[in-house]
């Protein structure tokens, strides 16, 4: 019995210190310079509502910020930006790769692209009609999927 009681303290400091991390602020300095840039070029009129600064045990730390307008952007330590989510707008040209850009345009005429995804080995794309695409680092289709 005191064992299971040891192992539930444990469990429960570990989430206390884990979720002691993370710093809510609104004070764009608290980014990294570059993703200062990146807001201050793809989004120059937008507010912030909110900028989470969540900070894991081995350095590495991750930004999340919220536009007043409810668009949501994730920063990685570096600054440099693994996710846009513009809801129902769309997301800003410049950010989306020339290759998967025209794919979009070409094959799916009037939607818009309202999220995208950046990871360490394909772009996630998201589109106003539900739709979701997969290209590789370079712009080529990987593959869809339909929003049921």
């Amino acid at each position: 019995m005191r064992r299971y009681i040891l192992i539930l303290i444990s469990a429960i400091v570990c989430c206390v210190s884990a979720s002691a991390f993370d710093k809510y602020t609104l004070d764009r300095n608290d980014l990294p310079e570059k993703a200062q840039e990146f807001l201050t070029e793809h989004f120059p009129k937008s507010k912030v509502g909110m900028i989470k600064v969540d900070k894991h045990l081995l350095k590495k730390t991750d930004y999340d910020v919220k536009l007043v307008n409810g668009t949501k952007i994730e920063f990685s330590n570096a600054g440099k930006w693994t996710s846009v989510d513009c809801k129902n707008s769309a997301v800003p040209e410049k950010i989306i790769p020339k290759a998967i850009r025209n794919y979009v345009n070409k094959t799916f005429r009037d939607v818009k692209i309202v999220k995208i995804k950046n990871t360490a080995s394909k772009y996630e794309v998201g589109l106003s009609d539900g739709v979701e695409i997969y290209f590789n680092l370079l712009g080529q289709f990987k593959g869809v999927k339909m929003d049921d």
